[in-house]
């Protein structure tokens, strides 16, 4: 089954991002692609889903899914996995509420239910050029403001200066500075107004998830690894997928998930104890790892998912295979 593109678009209150959804959608349109929608509200009433007539719409309400409704957003994207199976949408957008933060969703998408349905490919971050340096100025707002913005902008594949016809060139070249100092190297900074930027570019692909099985890392040679390094330069952040895992002992894991080197900042995923009937839910960030017993899915398959910074995939895969190469596969 093929996997469906995602888009993430976010951006803190006003900054424009239903345009540009709407302008994806047109795109969309054009190519006789049929997107899915999510569309997140913090309030009881989304006054704009006039907007989205005749899309096929799931909307949250009254929360953040990337906090107090995430619940609501797994069941969301499972009802979307129906469509999927049944060839009725071509790709998803998401747009969080202008407090969301979209490393959350990103997370949601990454874990193992759901990773062999969706493909990230792009979190399109929007920042309100004309109220920028007043959100960032700590004489006019709070540091639950400025702590947001950094969210937003830090997870991002790419950032859109939104409503720059509204701001002279001497503070546009310093907003462009703050917003370098939190995004990740290789992260591109369009300017904007109302949004409009080539549909190509949106709709590129900008994040990348490596897949490879346990106990074969000569599968990586012509992994997406190296053509990411060598052509892409959107992000440096990126994840890899260990599937077809071997029983294994929760002390055996904790070890090896605190050996690993620093740049894997998150690791996830479903996994077979020894001696244990059924499987485990795995967390693992700051060094702790948190392992809860699973309700019955027989869908769901043993799965190791590393999120980290500039991974080096080919070390992290070969310190798996050498800690667990007494197991069978």
């Amino acid at each position: 089954m093929k996997k469906i593109p995602v888009y993430i678009i976010s951006g803190f209150l006003g900054s424009g991002k239903t345009t540009v959804l709407l302008n994806m959608i047109k795109e969309c349109e054009r190519n006789q692609k049929r997107p899915g929608i999510i569309l997140n509200e913090l309030g009881e009433v989304n006054v704009e889903s006039f907007l989205f007539n005749n899309q096929q719409v799931k909307e949250l309400l009254n929360g953040c899914i990337c906090c107090t409704i995430q619940d609501d957003l797994k069941e969301t994207f499972r009802q979307f996995i129906e469509e999927i199976q049944r060839n009725h949408i071509d790709l998803l957008f998401i747009e969080g509420t202008g407090v969301a933060n979209p490393q959350e969703i990103e997370e949601t998408l990454m874990s193992p239910e759901f990773l062999d349905y969706y493909e990230l490919h792009s979190i399109i971050s929007l920042i309100d050029a004309s109220h920028f340096l007043e959100y960032q100025s700590i004489f006019s707002s709070t540091a639950e403001v400025r702590q947001l913005l950094k969210e937003q902008i830090s997870s991002s594949t790419m950032v859109l200066a939104n409503k720059v016809d509204l701001v002279k060139e001497k503070s546009l070249s310093k907003i462009e500075q703050k917003i370098k100092e939190n995004v990740k190297s290789g992260v591109p900074i369009f300017r904007t107004t109302f949004g409009n930027i080539s549909i190509k570019e949106l709709l590129l692909k900008r994040y990348y998830v490596h897949t490879a099985e346990a106990h074969q890392e000569k599968t990586l040679e012509s992994s997406p690894v190296h053509e990411y390094k060598s052509e892409h330069h959107h992000s440096t952040i990126n994840a890899l997928k260990i599937s077809q895992l071997p029983e294994m002992k929760k002390r055996e894991l904790e070890t090896w998930l605190k050996k690993l080197p620093k740049t894997v900042l998150r690791g996830k995923g479903i996994i077979k104890l020894e001696g244990s009937s059924g499987l485990y839910n795995f967390q693992f960030s700051s060094g702790n790892l948190i392992v809860e017993k699973m309700e019955e899915t027989a869908y769901i398959q043993p799965t190791i998912i590393l999120i980290g910074d500039r991974l080096n995939i080919e070390e992290v895969l070969h310190s798996f295979n050498r800690t667990f190469k007494t197991k069978s596969v």
